[in-house]
């Protein structure tokens, strides 16, 4: 079966992987000059299988006046007199209950449970370089208040087969030295010690070199998608800059242009852009930063070690999908790492980048079939992306193919909480007519 993958980050290509390892002709279109060079490029690197408590939180009532207010937040409302912002926050801000949470948060695990068995299967079975390791994670906290609710999260994520324990402030600096400068305002962490890290840009270039080596793939660039084309309930076509193009099945998995692709035809995705930053900072010696993955709560900054580097990111912008870099942002996360870790000098080679990451009401992403026969969906993972590409990307390829997935996808498909239900007033619009319906070319 010849598969149309529209999309060429990370989500895309490893629907990819899994696609052309069951056997099909997939081809991937990707509207820039470069595979994963959208919200792939330079994220967080970390892979958090066991920290996916969504955004949306019962904290975020109490955050309302600087989400709202403050410019230095970490997470900020960015206002628009845009309907579409404002059904979704208000989506948002009914999923920020304790019980929706907790939902939200068994979904997340179980799809990045499997991701961490498929990333682990890919890198025992496929030689390939991106600075794959299991480093463990540590999240410090700052406050009592943050870090009693973190070990009432801590009781909860245990029940659900994550492997997590609690320690004080001198554990903290002696399982990772670099935090020595900052021990007098850690109140406590919490160690997983079976969390990962890895560069996603590598990733997505390995896993393109692997596919191209096959005769079952190819990868069609600055080919952007004009138009779904469809034809009673099956896509007949993609309307591109580069022509039409067919196939017998599509998938898309275009990040934050996946709403505006499917809302013409009839499918009104809940997906907004949420903007975050990063920075990548070469090391003179790497003794100088952190040898495990950290994340500091307070700041919600998190700070990932790669090969010869450290790549620190942060911050959630809800509003506006310019990628332009903010300067005032890239100075407070390079503001924090001299604050975090003093031993880094060296800022010459700073490498500074900004992505938007496609999320949903609730965090979790929606996958599988739309009303479309031939036409699945692969999108919303917000700041999970990377965490939960090989999840979903094998769940994806199965469906494709005619497989029961491996997991449950309770709460990711389209026609429940991932969908319409999340939304609130979002909905699978089909046209009521077949004037209105027709043939969409």
């Amino acid at each position: 079966m010849k598969v149309i993958v529209i999309g060429g980050g990370v989500i895309g290509l490893s629907t990819s992987y899994f696609l052309v390892k069951q056997g099909h002709e997939v081809v991937m279109l990707e509207r820039e000059r470069d595979l994963a060079s959208g919200a792939s490029r330079a994220n967080g690197s970390q892979l958090s299988y066991s920290y996916v408590a969504p955004l949306a939180s019962p904290s975020v009532f109490s955050e309302l006046p600087s989400l709202l207010f403050s410019r230095d937040a970490p997470v900020r409302l960015r206002p628009q007199f845009h309907l579409h912002q404002w059904r979704w926050f208000m989506s948002f801000l009914r999923a920020c209950t304790k019980k929706q949470s907790r939902v939200t948060t068994e979904r997340l695990l179980r799809l990045s449970f499997y991701s961490r068995q498929l990333y682990q299967e890919i890198a025992g079975k496929e030689a390939l370089a991106f600075s794959y390791r299991r480093t463990g994670k540590l999240v410090v906290y700052s406050s009592q208040k943050s870090w009693q609710a973190a070990l009432g999260q801590l009781d909860y994520q245990k029940s659900l087969g994550c492997e997590q324990k609690a320690i004080g402030a001198g554990e903290c600096c002696e399982i990772d030295p670099s935090l020595r400068d900052i021990r007098e305002r850690i109140t406590g962490g919490i160690l997983t010690p079976s969390e990962e890290t890895a560069d996603c840009h590598r990733f997505c270039l390995e896993l393109t070199r692997l596919l191209l080596s096959s005769s079952k793939f190819t990868a069609l660039t600055e080919t952007g998608v004009r138009r779904v084309r469809s034809l009673g309930d099956r896509i007949i076509g993609l309307e591109t800059t580069n022509g039409v193009i067919d196939g017998d099945t599509y998938v898309l998995a275009a990040g934050v242009e996946s709403r505006k692709l499917a809302l013409p035809i009839g499918i009104d995705l809940p997906i907004y852009p949420l903007r975050g930053y990063s920075v990548t900072i070469p090391l003179a010696s790497l003794g100088d930063g952190p040898s495990l993955s950290i994340t500091d709560y307070a700041n919600k900054i998190v700070y990932a070690p790669l090969d010869g580097a450290l790549r620190v990111a942060g911050f959630v912008e809800i509003g506006g999908d310019e990628r332009a870099i903010a300067e005032d942002r890239i100075d407070i996360l390079l503001d924090a790492v001299r604050k975090t870790f003093p031993r880094i000098t060296d800022f010459s080679r700073v490498q500074p980048w900004c992505g938007l990451r496609p999320a949903t009401p609730h965090g979790t992403p929606i996958v599988g079939q739309t009303r479309y026969a031939n036409f699945f969906l692969n999108v919303g993972h917000g700041a999970l992306g990377f965490t939960l590409a090989t999840g979903s990307g094998r769940v994806v390829a199965d469906i494709v193919s005619g497989k029961a997935p491996q997991i449950s996808l309770d709460g990711m498909l389209l026609k429940d909480g991932a969908g319409p239900e999340a939304a609130g007033s979002y909905a699978d619009h089909r046209p009521q007519s077949a004037m209105q319906m027709g043939f969409r070319a």
